[in-house]
């Protein structure tokens, strides 16, 4: 049978991904190795259980490839124990909060609005319907106040400090957190837990070009198909053996079934590739990448958060009188994708929103120069600033991308 309807669609993807410039800060473009494995025959063994402790026969072989994916990943992130079954992101942090503390428990995270996930504590989210989530703000200059998270840990006392953000664009100082938090502690009653979700970094911490949480943090979650430019899927990390084994229960048979064996056989290779010295010069293209777009839309005038990571912010309200919203829109009509976004301080509704949110590890992954940014820089404010025709961006979006690498066939 060939499902024509299907695969049309496929190569319409296929098409636009080649010929679109793709800056949505939480996509890249998984190699070819990581995409045979998650295709491959593993997706046909259910595999309830973990490694040694299966309720199926079987079993041998998906075992070894979980305990490979398992010790990769501990050696890609210095770790003790590391548990690769979550299915996703929002499956990891579920089962992370349920490993660390109590339904009920109190929460500190970062304020939505200032670029907190859907996971830390939005009401829409299991997140604020089975926890008591309370929020930090940023600091007037757009930046983590750490007296702020200081005096606020030891007002609200959390059984749970979170750090980890989806739309923060600094370099985050995990060490002086755990200072504060051990200070906390050594004067509270309540035991303030630690936890990350390193979801948007977990690529940089990998490469060693910020600060690893896991050497300060009680637990820290991930992504794996973000900066680790891996599958889509989830990951929990830890030192201590206790925990490790409340995140084992908590992931099976708390939260989820039969773990996807294809999908975590994809994530032992990308933690190989990952592993490897090309990976670490990858990840400095990336910053390299993200801060020269950043710096030419200042240059020429654009109002942006600045970066130290793989995105940045553009307030395109303040920068071209149109909101998120609108901006996506102009320039999804000329193949550059990228994500509407709250900006600090914003007074856009979230489906409107005052910015838009630019990232650079997918377009990196096709072999982005530094010039390539400051081209697309000039492109997306050349377009929001009417100074050239959405004809005329196309061709330039089209010039650019006829020279990357074809999406389907990448290899590292």
């Amino acid at each position: 049978m060939n499902d024509t309807e299907v695969f049309s669609i496929i190569s319409k993807e296929e098409i636009r991904q080649n010929e679109g410039i793709e800056l949505i800060a939480s996509e890249n473009f998984p190699s070819l190795e990581v995409r045979s494995v998650q295709g491959s025959i593993l997706t046909a063994k259910y595999a309830e259980g973990y490694p040694g402790h299966r309720y199926y026969g079987g079993c041998q072989n998906v075992d070894a490839i979980e305990n490979l994916a398992i010790e990769r990943a501990k050696k890609l992130f210095n770790v003790k124990f590391a548990n690769v079954q979550s299915h996703s992101g929002s499956q990891a942090n579920f089962a992370a909060y349920h490993a660390l503390t109590h339904d009920g428990a109190k929460i500190l995270s970062l304020q939505l609005d200032d670029g907190g996930h859907l996971t830390h504590g939005s009401p829409v989210s299991f997140s604020a319907k089975q926890y008591h989530f309370v929020h930090y703000p940023l600091g007037k200059d757009g930046r983590l106040d750490y007296q702020i998270i200081e005096e606020m840990i030891n007002e609200e006392n959390p059984d749970v400090f979170l750090a980890g953000y989806s739309a923060y664009p600094f370099n985050i100082d995990f060490k002086r957190m755990r200072e504060i938090i051990d200070a906390h502690n050594l004067k509270s009653k309540v035991h303030t837990l630690f936890m990350v979700d390193m979801a948007h970094i977990a690529g940089i911490v990998a490469a060693g070009l910020c600060q690893n949480p896991c050497l300060y943090a009680d637990i820290v979650t991930s992504t794996t198909h973000k900066t680790l430019r891996g599958p889509r899927g989830g990951l929990i990390l830890c030192n201590d053996e206790a925990l490790a084994k409340k995140v084992r229960s908590a992931v099976f048979p708390y939260a989820q079934g039969g773990p996807l064996e294809h999908v975590i056989g994809a994530k032992a290779v990308n933690f190989l590739e990952d592993l490897q010295p090309s990976f670490k010069t990858y990840i400095a293209s990336v910053l390299e990448n993200t801060k020269t777009c950043n710096d030419t839309l200042a240059a020429l005038g654009a109002n942006v958060s600045g970066t130290e990571n793989h995105l940045f912010l553009l307030n395109v309200l303040a920068s071209y009188n149109i909101t998120g919203k609108e901006a996506e829109q102009r320039l999804g009509n000329v193949g550059i994708t990228c994500n509407k976004n709250m900006i600090h301080g914003d007074e856009k509704s979230p489906s409107e929103c005052s910015g838009i949110r630019i990232g650079f590890a997918a377009l990196t992954s096709r072999g982005v120069t530094a010039d390539g940014a400051k081209e697309i820089a000039e492109i997306i404010d050349s377009l929001l600033s009417n100074k050239i025709s959405e004809g005329e961006a196309k061709a330039r979006v089209h010039q650019i991308t006829s020279l990357l690498k074809n999406v389907m066939t990448l290899t590292y």
